[in-house]
């Protein structure tokens, strides 16, 4: 899952995720795959391929995956079709929900996506329902670990960050999209290290869900979701406990 509150959400499903590594590893590649084809196996001149293999670094993918992974781009075997489609919709309690898909097959992925919002009180709606609620940015999520959070804000922001918030653990730094790849260079090279690192879609407002029917549903909504092997991302505008 995507979006606000993220760290809180990568502790939460820690077992789950290390469970689903190898599939989460397969999409990863998928990603890096299709970004390579569209704009060039050089990730310094392929903005889209260099946040597609941030992101599987961030995610502990080998070298070697995200290697074959780019050269999976330019060889013979590199005739799968597939396209980015995002469905909007609703989950329990009217929480917006918005699911980024790579699929090479459009007439499957749009029924199973539907079926899975029907099956857990959801309701897919049409483009644009609830895209508008959220706005897109980097972000990069740096464990604490005896960092000075006023030095390190001061840090982050010199170099063009928009924000830096205090997700528990981790200190997570907003970006603009055209800043992100500059305030991820400028910390990598002071040494940190990222637990996250995305341009992903955060919504401009939160909604809580007090009953428990809806969180048990919103919680398998997203389970299902991300477990579509054409799904990359969920991103929700659910505030999480």
């Amino acid at each position: 899952m995507s979006g606000h509150s993220k760290w809180n959400n990568i502790k939460n499903k820690k077992g789950k995720e290390d469970a689903k590594r190898g599939k989460i590893f397969t999409k990863l590649a998928r990603q890096i795959t299709v970004a390579a084809k569209e704009g060039g196996l050089d990730p310094d001149y392929n903005p889209s391929l260099k946040v597609a293999i941030d992101k599987a670094k961030a995610e502990n993918m080998p070298n070697d995956n995200i290697k074959r992974a780019i050269e999976k781009a330019g060889g013979a075997d590199s005739d799968d079709n597939f396209e980015e489609i995002t469905y909007e919709g609703y989950g329990p309690g009217g929480v917006a929900v918005m699911v980024k898909c790579l699929t090479d097959n459009r007439n499957r992925t749009a029924p199973e996506i539907r079926h899975v919002f029907d099956k857990y009180n959801g309701n897919l709606g049409q483009p644009g329902c609830v895209s508008f609620m959220f706005d897109q940015k980097g972000i990069l999520g740096v464990l604490k670990d005896g960092i000075d959070e006023d030095e390190f804000m001061l840090q982050a922001i010199d170099y063009g960050a928009e924000d830096v918030v205090d997700m528990g653990e981790c200190f997570e730094v907003r970006t603009s999209v055209e800043d992100y790849h500059n305030v991820r260079k400028s910390l990598e090279d002071d040494g940190y290290n990222f637990v996250e690192s995305d341009i992903t879609y955060i919504p401009q407002t939160t909604a809580e869900l007090s009953e428990e029917s809806d969180i048990n549903n919103m919680e398998k909504l997203i389970d299902a979701l991300e477990d579509n092997d054409d799904v990359q991302d969920v991103y929700t505008s659910w505030e999480r406990d």
